[in-house]
């Protein structure tokens, strides 16, 4: 069983695969309201709750496979300081998964996990989309939700993404 995270102090994804590659777990965990989860340990502690919960239910997996965090600044993405309280989260989720499941996270960058895959992103097309389209194209149980203005409803691609994440950790599982 393969334990898949997308990280983020808005909305995180989470898939678990069973032996066979098969999706038995897929969804996002929204942290954006600034009332439930005012700071950064809030946030936390939900994650560590939900981590809990999917020990209680589906035990613990063979392999857990996290999402690198942006390594760098780069103009037009997140600024100094998200990119470092992404890093912070990153790492405190990360060893909560150490604690819990009593075995160390391994990182995968998202260009890697995406062509472990086999997902090829055409210059100037948003990756998100292209994943997403994978996802519903290769996984039957994958369910998206539409705004009334067709489009993805917030955290459906950090479902895709920790799908992804997960994938690529099952196929170097088996290679």
């Amino acid at each position: 069983m393969i334990l898949g995270l997308d990280l983020s102090t808005s909305i995180s994804g989470a898939t678990i695969l069973d032996s066979k590659g098969k999706m038995i777990y897929n969804e996002s965990w929204d942290l954006r309201n600034k009332k439930t989860f005012p700071d950064l340990f809030s946030k936390v502690d939900e994650v560590k709750i939900k981590i809990g919960e999917l020990i209680n239910t589906y035990g613990n997996p063979d392999k857990i496979y996290i999402e690198k965090t942006l390594q760098a600044f780069r103009p037009g993405f997140s600024s100094a300081k998200i990119l470092s309280m992404l890093v912070q989260f990153n790492g405190i989720i990360s060893y909560i998964c150490y604690e819990q499941y009593k075995k160390m996270p391994e990182y995968i960058a998202a260009f890697t996990s995406r062509k472990a895959c086999g997902i090829k992103v055409p210059r100037g097309e948003n990756a998100k989309e292209v994943v997403l389209n994978y996802v519903l194209d290769k996984e039957p149980n994958f369910v998206v939700e539409y705004t009334r203005f067709g489009n993805p409803k917030p955290g459906t691609y950090d479902k895709s993404d920790s799908y992804v994440v997960a994938k690529a950790g099952w196929i170097k599982e088996k290679s």
